[in-house]
């Protein structure tokens, strides 16, 4: 008899998947089966609006060019906790060019934008601790901190008439009443700006309080700005980056918040390839506290080297290219987004400030929703419950595509 094998708590009790998501994959494959049917008569099974990789979508970065650059250090293997210096010194230089003011020994290297958050967890938290999270959200943040035994709660961002630089819309903004029901055990506020998936950035005003609540709790404040690059309106393009309010209290005021503050990216976003595998923090550290935790910070990363030699080569030569290949993304972006608008009212479509995302309230249920798009419209989307939004009714569409084949999408959603 074969030994009953335990499986870890970290892990859901339930692997399988969902019975919509099996539906789901049955509608795909009964339109695909019906398209190939009709021979040349269907060139398109459906159009994909769940593109997440703008290489899916056909904009991928020039890689040739930069391994001709970096070719010589693949070979080499320099151990370094922190990641290469040369690395580091790209990604400062990244943030300089945009506002930001950091210096190498307050850049840490990482394989991935998900494992800086597993660095961060392992270091600031014990099993059991708590984990502020926004809602709606991207469903990988409770994965992550499931994985490291930690506790998620949810604060919101809520659906409202906001002005931005004095012109009106429905978007969506943070509920900062929200956050006072936070447990005592929490440890960390994660921040998503541009958030994925509703474009929302944050304001002076809500960093401000954001800052002003971790500081009074002793938390640590993540911000993912994995999509700092890609604002979509003028408005949001004026919006700065939360790094650059930090900077410029510093410069104004000799001051730094009281709170670390770990800003999350990587070359995943910046310039369109996660397959290369490596993503950084940049931190602001208050300076009594810095030694302690960029030690702590370190021997985590020590157990680990993650990072292997050739992304680190490469970070130079695509960072120091990366404005060029950013436009062309926000090119489609933006062109995709005015189209969305066009076809949908504002309350429907609420404004995109950033990233490559958009939700659109179709008011039914979700789930049958989804299904009756790919079976009917031949168009897929994603439900809004897979990112917990409070109510039924919002799907996510990427606005990656190519712009014919997303005009087409949206125009059959709009018939719908």
């Amino acid at each position: 008899m074969a030994a009953k094998i335990k499986l870890s708590r970290r892990l859901p009790k339930d692997l399988t998947p969902t019975p919509f998501f099996e539906e789901l994959e049955r509608t795909k494959a009964q339109v695909i089966e019906s398209c190939a049917a009709q021979g040349g008569e269907c060139e398109t099974p459906f159009v994909d609006l769940t593109v997440s990789s703008p290489v899916k979508a056909g904009l991928p970065v020039d890689l040739q060019s930069a391994v001709d650059v970096a070719r010589e250090s693949f070979g080499n293997w320099s151990p370094d906790a922190s990641g290469w210096l040369s690395a580091r010194k790209a990604v400062a230089d990244y943030y300089s060019a945009r506002g930001g003011d950091f210096t190498t020994d307050e850049i840490l290297l990482t394989a991935s934008t998900s494992e800086a958050y597993s660095i961060l967890f392992k270091t600031f938290c014990d099993p059991g601790d708590g984990i502020l999270t926004p809602l709606p959200g991207y469903p990988l943040l409770d994965t992550l901190a499931a994985l490291e035994h930690l506790e998620c709660h949810p604060y919101f961002l809520k659906f409202s008439y906001e002005k931005v630089q004095g012109k009106g819309g429905f978007r969506f903004i943070l509920d900062d009443d929200s956050l006072l029901s936070a447990p005592e055990n929490a440890r960390i506020l994660l921040l998503v700006s541009p958030h994925n998936p509703t474009g929302h950035c944050i304001s002076k005003k809500e960093w401000m309080q954001v800052v002003a609540f971790c500081e009074e709790r002793n938390l640590v404040l993540v911000v993912d700005e994995v999509f700092g690059d890609y604002a979509l309106e003028k408005e949001s393009r004026e919006l700065k980056r939360s790094y650059k309010y930090v900077f410029e209290d510093l410069k104004r005021f000799g001051r730094r918040p009281k709170c670390p503050i770990f800003w999350l990216n990587g070359l995943s976003k910046a310039v369109g390839s996660p397959q290369l595998k490596l993503g950084w923090m940049a931190m602001s550290i208050p300076e009594e506290q810095y030694e302690k935790i960029h030690e702590a910070l370190e021997y985590v990363e020590d157990a680990f080297l993650s990072v292997s030699s050739m992304p680190q080569a490469l970070a130079a030569p695509l960072l120091q290219n990366a404005d060029s290949y950013q436009q062309a993304v926000l090119k489609r972006t933006r062109a995709n987004w005015e189209c969305l608008q066009k076809n949908f009212p504002g309350k429907v479509c609420p404004r995109v400030l950033g990233g490559w995302y958009a939700v659109l309230h179709l008011g039914e249920d979700d789930e049958e929703l989804t299904l009756r798009l790919l079976r009917e419209k031949h168009v897929l989307v994603q439900p809004g419950f897979f990112f917990d939004f409070e109510e039924d009714g919002w799907v996510v569409i990427s606005l990656l595509q190519e712009p014919d084949l997303f005009a087409e999408a949206v125009g059959r959603l709009a018939s719908l």
